[in-house]
């Protein structure tokens, strides 16, 4: 038991520090009637830092419905709000997931960080100044609704799956760098997410990684691209109005509630929460087409659609080459 606790010293460490500092900032600041003022957003993300602890969607994307669809803010917001949110939230599980020891698919990550370094600022100043609002909201609609349909299609199986499949470290290297560059330039920098759920997508449909070994690497890797985000966002003096009152509400609430995800899917098993927040992903499809109803054109919704098809097409790839690379495993150990 004393080992245990030794070994998590850090992460105790960290929640002090956090704490006090948050404490410090909003006494002295004098944002007191401001965490009051902000409370739905709070209460919001504690379901927001329980599926970032738990599951490869990092808090942003129960933050950014709440702030966009819910109370009718800016996308742009949405986005900002998801990197300063997951800068503490994941970052929390991060450590939480390090000092547990739990596995990691460490040689893809490692080649995945430097291209999230790069990506992601290249991605705030070139690629997301180009995407409207009603882009924004589109492509965080059809990303995740794909992402639903695949696991409510996929379930048995991809929870099914234990170890991974042997490959060629080069393929790591290879595909981690590809995913931390692309996934930060585009689809992170535009959403504030993304990233997390690219590079789970490759080690469970390409590898057919365990889940326990997927989502704690996609954890650390939307933390890092969060801690980037947030970062490059304040050095340009680029973060949206309302986004800084929202995270001094919810901050205190994500710093616990990401690793407590952690830690309850681990004694539970993560396919009960899986169908739950998959369910809610094609939910939010459809609400994010209600809700804008009034702005759609038809070549919108077709385009919105047409990007559920082009993700799962992408996925079902994935898959087969997965198929593929398993079968030709298993005849190598026979031979």
């Amino acid at each position: 038991m004393a080992d245990s606790t030794k070994s998590f010293w850090p992460f105790f460490v960290w929640l002090f520090l956090f704490y006090l500092g948050w404490a410090a900032l909003v006494y002295f600041g004098g944002y007191i009637l401001t965490v009051l003022e902000h409370w739905p957003m709070a209460l919001a993300m504690a379901a927001g830092s329980y599926v970032a602890g738990s599951t490869p969607m990092g808090g942003g994307t129960v933050g950014f419905p709440v702030l966009v669809l819910l109370m009718d803010l800016p996308a742009t917001l949405g986005r900002d709000f998801s990197f300063a949110i997951q800068a503490v939230g994941m970052t929390s599980a991060s450590i939480y997931i390090l000092c547990s020891r739990q596995e990691l698919e460490w040689p893809m990550l490692r080649a995945a960080l430097p291209g999230a370094l790069i990506g992601t600022p290249l991605g705030i100043l070139f690629v997301a100044p180009l995407a409207t609002d009603l882009f924004i909201k589109l492509l965080f609609a059809s990303m995740w609704c794909s992402f639903g349909l695949l696991h409510l299609r996929r379930i048995n199986e991809i929870t099914g799956y234990e170890g991974m499949t042997p490959h060629d470290k080069a393929f790591d290297h290879k595909v981690g760098f590809i995913v931390g560059l692309f996934g930060s330039l585009t689809i992170a920098s535009i959403t504030g997410v993304g990233i997390d759920m690219m590079i789970y997508m490759v080690l469970v449909l390409w590898c057919h990684a365990d889940l326990k070994i997927a989502i704690p690497t996609s954890v650390v890797l939307m933390a890092f691209t969060s801690l980037v985000g947030i970062t490059a966002k304040l050095l340009l003096g680029d973060l949206q109005p309302g986004t800084f009152e929202n995270w001094l509400a919810a901050a205190p609430v994500v710093a616990v509630g990401a690793p407590l995800g952690a830690l309850v899917v681990s004694r539970i098993g993560r396919r009960p929460t899986l169908i739950v927040v998959s369910m809610l992903c094609v939910v939010q499809f459809a609400w994010t087409l209600v809700h804008e109803r009034e702005s759609l054109t038809i070549w919108n919704v077709s385009a919105a659609l047409l990007g559920v098809v082009l993700f799962l097409l992408v996925f079902q790839d994935m898959y087969r080459h997965g198929y593929r690379l398993a079968r030709r495993s298993r005849v190598q150990e026979k031979g």
